[in-house]
């Protein structure tokens, strides 16, 4: 029985805590718009869409009026636009991606993911022409995102994929450095990429997903930061994994609510809710906070790394209870420009590079939106890459690198991209050379683990 005191427990975590479903997302296959004529092809991709999403802008914002609960984002995922353009003898993904761009605008989404490849194990057809295409499709389009896998537990390390995003990502940088280099902000690098994440810059639809689907994402790390503070500091760690499980369990049964909601009214199945815990940069909506609220001085401080390993363990415990069909990134976002309290530990020189890596260790993601001296070289970029993909693939987790070289910019300089991507300071990095190491190529192999049969 829902009682008067869950109500209004519910109604202060929309009002004061920053309660909200951070996004729906639909997942759409573009496997049946596949031709050898691209013209054919974009017709196609175009005309599903639009078909397929015409009413899920209507449908999210109905359901934040009738149920009082914020939708902030509603998106659109795709087939990896590499699979789509395999098939055409003319390979012009930039093509594709003003098709993307187009229909987005068409269904007033938020933003539409999917100009991806997936690369773990080498090149197929189409691949290299995409990812060649990220700097100027992401520099002509406002709302597509890119994604490339370039590892896995099962295959191991594509590095020669590796050192290729690495100048991916510097480029896409130059294209967009008019406008602080947001081309970045849309481009993220995968190990062990899920193929139902609801989450920008990475949401794809994956090969094995149906159709059509939909799939939730939903946040709240302000109510878990109210709910330990009216704990007090008094709580032993136990008690506070406790309490975090008990919220993430009601942030999980609400963004069920709206996934089966959205799901019957759109006529599309029910894929996954995403549990994980996105911040923004507004005040009182940060993962950091929570870390600090545990007892951390500053996020970034000896204890971060162990605090988000029991932050990260208690949502996943607390959202599986709520839902039987959890999946995507599921844990603790750490972007640094989206995150009030990572941009001022980040400011203060508390929160450096290395940690934030460590504490990839245990979280949901990876090193994701963080500011880099525009000067670094591409080789850095790929070893920051390299290094993330290798904790992914040993640890048989996603892991992922969204960096931003702040072209123009050094250290301590600030960038800001406004709205839920934020911004933030150009953080320091270690400048010594992986040149060599990048520039051998090849594959590292699997772990021991992947050899599960």
């Amino acid at each position: 029985m829902i009682n008067t005191k869950d109500i209004l427990e519910t109604i202060t975590m929309i009002q004061d805590e920053n309660l909200d479903v951070r996004t729906i997302t639909m997942g759409i296959s573009l496997l049946d718009c596949c031709d050898s004529d691209i013209e054919k092809t974009c017709r196609r991709v175009y005309d599903k869409i639009t078909r397929c999403a015409k009413d899920l802008v209507r449908t999210g914002e109905e359901i934040e009026k009738e149920y009082g609960i914020p939708i902030i984002n509603k998106r659109i995922a795709v087939t990896p636009i590499a699979m789509v353009l395999a098939a055409c003898e003319h390979k012009d993904p930039v093509r594709l991606a003003v098709t993307l761009e187009k229909a987005a605008q068409t269904c007033g989404v938020n933003f539409i993911g999917g100009y991806s490849a997936l690369v773990q194990k080498g090149f197929s057809p189409g691949d290299r022409e995409l990812i060649e295409s990220i700097p100027e499709a992401l520099a002509v389009t406002d709302h597509v995102c890119s994604s490339v896998n370039i590892g896995s537990t099962k295959a191991g390390i594509n590095m020669d994929a590796v050192g290729l995003m690495g100048r991916i990502v510097r480029q896409t940088a130059e294209r967009t450095a008019d406008r602080d280099c947001i081309g970045c902000a849309k481009l993220v690098v995968f190990c062990n990429a899920p193929e139902d994440n609801p989450f920008m810059a990475g949401a794809f639809h994956g090969p094995g997903e149906p159709d059509c689907v939909i799939n939730v994402g939903v946040s709240g790390p302000g109510v878990v930061r109210a709910a330990l503070a009216k704990a007090g500091p008094d709580c032993d760690l136990t008690a506070v994994a406790d309490i975090i499980k008990r919220t993430a369990f009601k942030i999980t049964r609400m963004g069920q609510l709206v996934a089966r909601e959205a799901s019957r009214r759109l006529g599309v199945p029910f894929g996954i809710v995403d549990l994980s815990l996105a911040p923004t940069p507004a005040v009182g909506d940060s993962v950091a906070h929570i870390l600090e609220e545990m007892g951390l001085e500053c996020c970034g401080a000896y204890g971060t790394t162990a605090a988000l390993a029991l932050l990260n363990d208690a949502v996943k415990k607390g959202g599986v209870m709520a839902s039987s069909h959890v999946g995507g990134l599921s844990g603790a976002f750490i972007p640094v420009t989206e995150d009030a309290g990572m941009i001022d530990a980040a400011r203060c020189g508390c929160l450096r590079l290395e940690k934030l890596e460590a504490m990839t260790a245990v979280c949901s993601v990876g090193l994701d939106m963080i500011n880099i001296p525009g000067d670094t070289p591409a080789e850095v970029i790929a070893a920051i890459i390299a290094d993330e993909a290798a904790i992914g693939m040993v640890n048989s987790k996603t892991t992922a690198v969204r960096v931003i070289p702040a072209i123009g910019k050094g250290v301590g300089e600030e960038l800001s991209f406004g709205g839920l991507l934020g911004g933030g300071p150009v953080m320091p990095l270690n400048t010594w050379s992986p040149a060599l190491f990048i520039r051998r190529g090849g594959r590292i192999p699997a772990p021991m683990q992947s050899l599960k049969n």
